[in-house]
């Protein structure tokens, strides 16, 4: 088993943490790769000597050269990693350095005992559905694990989104935008738009109008092999297309947008100990009763 580390430079000790694998790792004689990215910043930061000896593998082969994917910092970089690998089927071991890292399947604390299961082959891969956009007229295509969001620029301004499933009229949303999110996204913006929460073995995605200006307008859930159409013909700036906040795009009106589910799923390492339930009640406070703070 070969694995790859990749991360975030900047996140505080992650220079530390990264010594820590390759001291394990060579001790163990297990192969190991390094986003080069990853390489290059704690290079900036660290020195030659901090890097030597480790082997960096540029962006389009880290999926390929590796096993199992480390991902090293908060819920952004988790994201983006998904996105990276998903299509060569590599599985992704989220390692929160961040603040919530909800989509992290351990803690700094916990890697060692996390990668001790891994190597006696005490885990599991869950496959999360992933969403692709694309915009009319437009040939690239962005990838996304949590959401596609259709937005304004630079205008707090409403404008309307003609939305449709299927070629079937669904409604005009007047709002801030519209997101469609997949299962694991439904606990990011859409949650904090008032969504519900999918499972994320729920074969669904979710369109969720944000700040619409009527109260009738509410998320509506759909089976996940629908063709969501998003058509702004006017709006007051360029519509703004963000793939999990981070692939993005600014097109001037009139724009049409595309979301379908991605032949590729994301694969994430889990412990087979933890549920995703209790990741929502540890992380989220899912289910706790205000009124008694003891209550967990």
């Amino acid at each position: 088993m070969t694995f790859g580390i990749a991360g975030n430079s900047d996140k505080e000790g992650i220079v530390d943490i990264i010594e820590s694998l390759v001291k394990r790792f060579n001790k163990l004689r297990i192969p190991f790769v390094m986003h080069k990215p990853l390489v290059d910043g704690i290079r900036r930061r660290q020195g030659r000597r901090a890097v030597q000896g480790i082997e960096s593998v540029a962006e389009k082969l880290l999926g390929r050269r590796s096993d199992i994917l480390i991902s090293l910092g908060g819920d952004g970089t988790m994201l983006r990693n998904a996105r990276l690998v998903a299509p060569y089927g590599t599985p992704v071991l989220g390692v929160n350095l961040g603040k919530l890292g909800f989509l992290a399947e351990t803690s700094v604390d916990e890697l060692d005992e996390c990668l001790k299961d891994i190597l006696n082959g005490r885990y599991t891969i869950e496959e999360r559905m992933m969403l692709e956009s694309w915009v009319g007229g437009h040939a690239r295509r962005s990838v996304a694990l949590n959401d596609i969001v259709v937005d304004l620029s630079i205008s707090s301004r409403m404008f309307p989104v003609e939305t449709a499933v299927n070629e079937e009229y669904l409604s005009t949303f007047t709002g801030d935008g519209v997101i469609v999110s997949t299962p694991t996204g439904s606990t990011g913006y859409a949650l904090s738009n008032g969504g519900p929460i999918l499972v994320p073995a729920a074969k669904a995605m979710m369109i969720s109008p944000i700040c619409p200006h009527t109260l009738t307008a509410r998320p509506v859930v759909i089976p996940d092999d629908s063709i969501v159409r998003l058509s702004v013909k006017s709006a007051p700036a360029r519509v703004h297309i963000a793939a999990d906040g981070q692939q993005q795009h600014l097109l001037k009106p009139p724009v049409t947008v595309y979301v379908q589910k991605s032949p590729y799923p994301a694969k994430l390492v889990k412990r087979l100990d933890v549920s995703y339930f209790d990741v929502l009640r540890r992380k989220l406070h899912w289910g706790r009763d205000v009124r008694s703070p003891e209550t967990t």
